[in-house]
């Protein structure tokens, strides 16, 4: 257990780091791609499309193995990080792109009145409105983040997975030792379940 424990507390670190990165790139995608100029709507349309249709574990190898070629030497965990929250980034400007969609117009237009900028209303109005309409969303993003993490372990970082993985070799129980790391997962799991319940609750 102290083993899968260390494990389980690199996969939250991971993801977490992902998640926050994810939900800051996804709000600036999210805003190019719904009042930005052409160029930046245009980008943000590539963006979306190149991270939801490369499967993550492509994309984590060519930021691991390919990068290096090209002179850019990154460590293992900016490589899982940067990989998984970018990735995360993408599904997050959609779910907040939707959440835009519901803030009400008459929200907006008081943010004019008011004298905001459109960057101030954005970030003031009408980006908090829509994070708490798609809060159950956000909820499931964070969860798929959690359970993909475990793909890292291909580049090297020991996190519940691999830790598993390492305990099932030296111990000769891989029916205990992965039965062990998917009740981890699933517990990890369940708290952001709850949080999520929570929050819809309220």
């Amino acid at each position: 257990m102290p083993a899968l424990m260390r494990g389980a507390a690199a996969t939250v670190a991971v993801s977490l780091a992902a998640i926050a990165l994810g939900f800051v790139a996804g709000a600036g995608i999210a805003a190019a791609a719904t009042s930005g100029p052409r160029g930046l709507r245009a980008f943000a349309a590539v963006y979306i499309s190149f991270f939801r249709g490369v499967p993550l574990l492509v994309q984590l190898l060519l930021a691991y193995y390919a990068l290096p070629f090209l002179g850019i030497d990154i460590p293992a965990i900016a490589a899982a990080v940067g990989t998984l929250g970018l990735c995360c980034a993408a599904y997050m400007a959609e779910i907040l792109r939707g959440g835009l969609a519901t803030v009400p117009p008459g929200a907006v237009e008081a943010a004019r009145l008011l004298g905001l900028t459109r960057a101030q209303s954005f970030l003031r109005i009408r980006l908090p409105i829509a994070a708490r309409a798609m809060r159950p969303a956000i909820v499931g993003e964070a969860i798929m983040i959690m359970k993909a993490s475990s793909l890292v372990s291909l580049v090297g970082i020991l996190e519940l997975t691999r830790a598993s993985q390492a305990l099932a070799s030296s111990t000769f129980m891989p029916l205990e030792s992965y039965a062990l790391c998917g009740a981890i997962y699933l517990a990890i799991n369940f708290v952001l379940m709850a949080i999520g319940w929570e929050r819809r609750r309220a």
